[in-house]
């Protein structure tokens, strides 16, 4: 009998090779297709395996740690991922980060697609038989979605390749562009709105639309992700977050507290399961692996709408040194980030306490790099609770965020829906309306829903790509990064000299592996 069917064995097996194909291989198991495809149980979990590629958030694939591969965190300690080899233009094929995206999403893909070629053996409901090869097919688009926006062009894999047949080649951008967008839309008009239960987390006609939006921005078809996203917001059933405590929203919808909500729409369950060990002072049994940087901090505008660059120099020496004077920042400011002195969890937070035993003095392994703390998705049950919490990889504020910005770079921006989306999400985190009497012109509320993009979705992964999208990458990840301003010299401290050239690292090099064991293929400029 031919054995064919794949699950978690083998992994091992291949870390004992040199030439690792992951576009063929992944984990055989003793069971063989005329056993396995037999019942809708046997469905329901091979097709759960094609979930397992879903990344999280500060576990297992790590999608917060794209922010330090922009402007917003530094990263230490390799053991989490060497991304700051990336800052500094170091990374080549054998790039550790690059490799496991690489190896997961095409394992997952070849998953989907041994579930499409089998599932009709399966006894089961057509309905729900149906129901579930759009997931498989969505699931499948999503993964080769995550490797062009990574790697650009990749080959194509609708089938599972056998090693007979898997010298591919590398489809085009366009190419995979195009499958991705045509499966993406085709699943969307087919899968449910929503669902209940156990399984709430399966993908969604609004998941697939949302994916639309990140796809179609990223490559500047802004009437492609104008009208996803507008599928989005007519499905009606998300909504802003607003916890009891109105004030509090935005800091209770990355805490247990908001962690079921209408605005998550594509998640990760207990994808943050790891964020102790990610953002927490040392001082609290934490480890601090990522810390944002001034120039994150300094993005934040002022309760009055302005950014602090706008005030005169006196002001804005005086944001520079104590970024929440006198408690006057955007309110996100805070639910973000964790400052110098102050208190979280009974601890007072002493980065340039420079005794011996001050677990957090900056610099200290475990501490921050920089004299922040990241706040956001940082729970204080954490610390001794079960460490579940949720992680959301789109949230419908984006998808507001991205529907304005297309209706501003379609030339559409005396729309009522910009100033209304705006206000909604700066209303919900406590600042003042959109000020149209300055912004009313395509290049301001440009320039505005850029920044309300960087704040409001900060460290979330997502400006990493909007950066490369909008042609800022050189110009924001080039120089000295700086972390707080030190009390004791009143000079911000130096953190890492980044260099960065779009040329070469806009995509990602393809892994050393593959171009060994695939002749076939080509690797990316400048690598």
């Amino acid at each position: 009998m031919k054995k064919e069917f794949y699950f978690i064995i083998v992994m091992m097996l291949a870390t004992l090779t040199s030439c690792e194909k992951f576009l063929t291989h992944d984990h055989p198991t003793s069971i063989s297709d005329e056993e396995f495809w037999r019942t809708e149980a046997d469905a329901t979990n091979a097709l759960n395996t094609a979930y397992v590629g879903i990344p999280d958030g500060a576990s297992g694939r790590q999608t917060l740690f794209l922010s330090a591969m922009a402007d917003e965190n530094v990263a230490r300690q390799t053991f989490r991922g060497d991304y700051e080899s990336y800052v500094k233009g170091l990374q080549t094929g054998t790039w550790g980060v690059g490799l496991g995206i690489w190896r997961d999403d095409y394992k997952t893909i070849r998953r989907a697609n041994r579930f499409l070629e089998n599932v009709d053996k399966c006894y089961m409901g057509e309905e729900l038989k149906t129901r579930y090869k759009y997931e498989a097919r969505a699931l499948r688009a999503y993964y080769h979605m995550e490797l062009l926006l990574f790697f650009g062009g990749v080959p194509l894999m609708t089938n599972s390749v056998v090693p007979d047949a898997s010298y591919l080649k590398r489809n085009t951008e366009k190419e995979v562009y195009d499958f991705v967008l045509a499966e993406l839309t085709e699943c969307a008009g087919n899968l449910p709105k929503e669902y209940t239960n156990a399984d709430i987390k399966r993908i969604t006609s609004g998941v697939c639309w949302a994916l639309i939006t990140r796809l179609a921005t990223f490559y500047k078809n802004y009437e492609v992700a104008k009208n996803a996203a507008k599928e989005v917001i007519k499905l009606d059933i998300y909504a802003l977050y607003k916890s009891a405590n109105v004030k509090n929203s935005y800091a209770d919808l990355f805490l247990y507290t908001g962690e079921l909500n209408k605005e998550r729409i594509f998640f990760r369950e207990n994808g943050c399961s790891g964020a102790w060990d990610t953002f927490a002072p040392q001082g609290l049994g934490g480890k601090t692996v990522l810390s944002p940087t001034a120039d994150m901090i300094n993005s934040y505008e002022t309760k009055q709408g302005k950014t602090i660059y706008e005030l005169g120099p006196d002001s804005l020496a005086i944001y520079l040194k104590d970024p929440k004077y006198k408690n006057n920042r955007d309110p996100r400011l805070a639910f973000s980030v964790l400052f110098p002195l102050q208190t979280y969890a009974a601890l007072v937070l002493k980065p340039f306490d420079l005794n011996p035993l001050n677990a957090d003095k900056i610099g200290a392994q475990n501490s921050t790099a920089t004299g922040y703390w990241q706040n956001k998705y940082l729970d204080p049950k954490d610390k001794t609770g079960s460490k579940t919490l949720d992680f959301m990889i789109i949230r419908y504020a984006e998808v507001l965020l991205t529907y304005v910005e297309t209706l501003i770079e379609t030339d559409d921006f005396t729309n009522p829906d910009v100033v209304k989306y705006l206000n909604e999400i700066r209303n919900r985190a406590g600042m003042p309306n959109v000020n149209v009497a300055v912004y009313n012109t395509k290049e301001k509320l440009r320039e505005l829903v850029r920044r309300e993009r960087r704040v409001e979705l900060a460290f979330e992964g997502v400006r990493y790509f909007d950066i490369r999208r909008w042609g800022i990458f050189e110009q924001v990840m080039n120089g000295p990064v700086t972390g707080a301003i030190d009390p004791l010299t009143g000079i911000a401290v130096p953190v890492e000299t980044r260099l960065a050239k779009a040329n070469r690292d806009f995509l990602w090099p393809i892994p050393q592996l593959e171009m060994q064991a695939n002749p076939g293929f080509t690797q990316n400029p400048n690598y």
